[in-house]
C-alpha cells in the first residue's frame, strides 16, 4: 500500500491518529456510507483487492469447473497455506483451511476420544456455539462439561489462570481458552493456560475467532497444540474461511469433522476432507494476507485502539454509563462493550439501527447485558462522533415508543 509505504517509519501510535494516512487506507473498502458499521467483529467488508480476487477466481473456476477448479486452482492452496504459516509463525504443514473458527474449533472438540465422566472445562463467557459443541457431547458420549465465570471486566487476567487451576480435576480432559473474548473483547491469558494445561497433561483449544490479524501476536507467544480462527473477521478475507492450527505431532491422534482416508492420518489436510468447495474463496486469501501485511498488524491494532478509545473516553464520562471491557494496556484491542444504567439495551441497539442507521452488537450474558462496539480500519472519526452523539442523545432524552402500523 502506498500510505503504508510513505509512513514507515513513523510509529504506530503516532500514525493512528493521522487522518490523512487512515484516509487512504479508508478508500481501499468499498463499504456503503448510508450507514455506519460498528460490528466489524462478527463479520468484516473484504478489501477491494480481496474483492476482485475473489471474482476473478469464481468466473475463472465458472469457465471448466472440473478442469480449473480440480485441476489449475485447488494446489494454488498450497500457496495460501504457506502465506497463513508465516504469519502466524508455525509450519506450513500444521495449517488446515477451514470455512470458519467454528469449523475448526469443532474439528477439536469432536475430534478427542472421551469417554463417559470425562470432563471437558471452559467459561461461561466462551462462544455460544462451542459451547453447545460440548453439550452434544454430553448427551451423546455422556462427557461432563464444567463451566466457571469469569470478572467483568476483568481488570486481572491472571486471575483466569487461577479460575482455571481450581476447576481442574483428574477426571479433566480438555480445555478450551478464549484469546479473545466475543461478548466484551476481552483478551485473556491463553499461553499461561496453555501452560498450565500442559503441566496436567490436558490438552489445550485456543478460541482464536477475533484475535488473529486483529493484534501483533505469534504462535511462539501463545505455545498452543491447537489453535482455530476465522479469517473473514480481522484478516479481511472473503466470508467463508477459517484456520486451523495442529501441531504437526499431534495431526494422527485427532479425528477429523468428516472422515478421510487412513492415508491422510499424519497429513493436516485430512480437516480439509469436506468434499466439494470453491477453490475462490481461499485463493483469495491471499490478497488478503498481502494487505494485511502491508498495513502491518502493529499500525493497525494502533488504529483500532485509537477509535475504541475515542468513543469510549467520551461515554464513558456520563453517569449512566459503565465499560464492560477492562482497557488497561493488553486488555483489549478494538472490541469493548458497554451498558447503561436503566436502558433497554435491545431497544437501544433497535434505536440506533432505526433512527440512526447505526449497526452495533447487543450482548446478552446471564450475568450481564451491554453493547458491544467493534470500528473498523475503514471507519472514520466522524462515524465514531455520530454514534457517540446517538448514545448520548438517547441517554439524555430517552427512546422514543415504536410508531403503531396503520
Amino acid at each position: 500500500m502506498a500510505a503504508a509505504a510513505a509512513a514507515r517509519s513513523e510509529p504506530p501510535v503516532e500514525l493512528a491518529g493521522d487522518e490523512a494516512f487512515w484516509s487512504q487506507v479508508q478508500r481501499a473498502f468499498r463499504v456503503d456510507r448510508s450507514l455506519i458499521n460498528l460490528n466489524n467483529g462478527g463479520v468484516s467488508p473484504a478489501p477491494v483487492a480481496v474483492e476482485e480476487a475473489l471474482r476473478r477466481y469464481q468466473e475463472y473456476s465458472n469457465l471448466a469447473p472440473a478442469h480449473n477448479m480440480w485441476r489449475v486452482l485447488e494446489p494454488q492452496r498450497e500457496t495460501v497455506r504457506r502465506d497463513l504459516a508465516e504469519l502466524f509463525g508455525c509450519d506450513a504443514e500444521e495449517i488446515a483451511l477451514t470455512r470458519n473458527a467454528s469449523e475448526a474449533l469443532e474439528i477439536c472438540q469432536l475430534g478427542f476420544d472421551l469417554r463417559p465422566g470425562d470432563e471437558v472445562l471452559a467459561t461461561d463467557q466462551d462462544y455460544g456455539r462451542m459451547l453447545d459443541t460440548f453439550r452434544q457431547r454430553e448427551r451423546r458420549d455422556g462427557v461432563v462439561l464444567k463451566l466457571f465465570p469469569l470478572p467483568v471486566p476483568l481488570d486481572d487476567p491472571g486471575v483466569v489462570v487461577d479460575l482455571y487451576r481450581r476447576q481442574l480435576t483428574p477426571r479433566t480432559r480438555l480445555i478450551l481458552v478464549s484469546h479473545m473474548v466475543n461478548l466484551t473483547g476481552q483478551v485473556l491469558p491463553a499461553r499461561e493456560v496453555v501452560r498450565l494445561g500442559r503441566e496436567r497433561g490436558v490438552p489445550v483449544i485456543v478460541d482464536g475467532a477475533h484475535s488473529f490479524a486483529h493484534f501483533p501476536f505469534a504462535h511462539a507467544d501463545l505455545e498452543c497444540d491447537y489453535y482455530a480462527t476465522s479469517l473473514h473477521k480481522w484478516l479481511f478475507a472473503p466470508v467463508g474461511a477459517g484456520m486451523l492450527y495442529v501441531r504437526r505431532e499431534r495431526v494422527r491422534p485427532l479425528w477429523p469433522l468428516m472422515p478421510a482416508p487412513a492415508k491422510l492420518d499424519d497429513d493436516i489436510r485430512k480437516f480439509e476432507e469436506i468434499g466439494t468447495h470453491p477453490a475462490a474463496n481461499f485463493l483469495a486469501l491471499g490478497e488478503a494476507v498481502a494487505f494485511h501485511r502491508g498495513l502491518g498488524a502493529e499500525r493497525k491494532a494502533a488504529r483500532l485502539i485509537h477509535l475504541r478509545d475515542r468513543w469510549a473516553a467520551r461515554l464513558g464520562r456520563h453517569p449512566r454509563l459503565r465499560l464492560l471491557t477492562s482497557l488497561a494496556t493488553g486488555h483489549a484491542v478494538g472490541i469493548a462493550t458497554f451498558a447503561a444504567s436503566g436502558m433497554d439495551h435491545a431497544a437501544l441497539v433497535d434505536h440506533l439501527w432505526e433512527r440512526w442507521r447505526i449497526l452495533v452488537t447487543h450482548i446478552l450474558h446471564p450475568s450481564f447485558e451491554g453493547i458491544r462496539v467493534t470500528p473498523s480500519v475503514y471507519t472514520t472519526l466522524e462515524e465514531i462522533d455520530r454514534f457517540c452523539a446517538a448514545v448520548e442523545d438517547a441517554l439524555e432524552r430517552g427512546i422514543p415508543a415504536p410508531a403503531k402500523a396503520g
